[in-house]
């Protein structure tokens, strides 16, 4: 990984493991169920994050060099595999898409 995606992953997931273990001490206390779903809610959006940093150092080495070195048709598929991991695009977000009117 670029020094500089490793270190703002690391960042990321120390931040992440921090909230995680918060909604933990949470669930222990039995805390309200809304407040303990908001403060998921920031654990995930915080490992998204995380996954968008690692897709930035994907494509910023691995998928420039192999496209540099004309595999196009393998890190094509690679990608569309990677991509499943990224509710962004793959839409697992929760979020209804609204239909087009037409």
């Amino acid at each position: 990984m670029k020094p500089e995606h490793k270190q703002a992953a690391v960042r990321r997931l120390q931040t992440s493991i921090g909230h995680l273990q918060a909604v933990l001490r949470m669930v222990e206390d039995e805390a309200y169920c809304p407040d303990i779903m908001k403060q998921l809610s920031a654990v995930q959006g915080s490992l998204e994050r995380v996954n968008r940093v690692v897709l930035r150092n994907h494509l910023e080495t691995c998928v420039a060099e192999a496209m540099q070195k004309g595999r196009t048709e393998e890190i094509v598929d690679e990608l569309m595999t990677a991509l499943k991991f990224e509710p962004s695009v793959t839409g697992s977000s929760g979020r209804v898409p609204a239909r087009s009117r037409g």
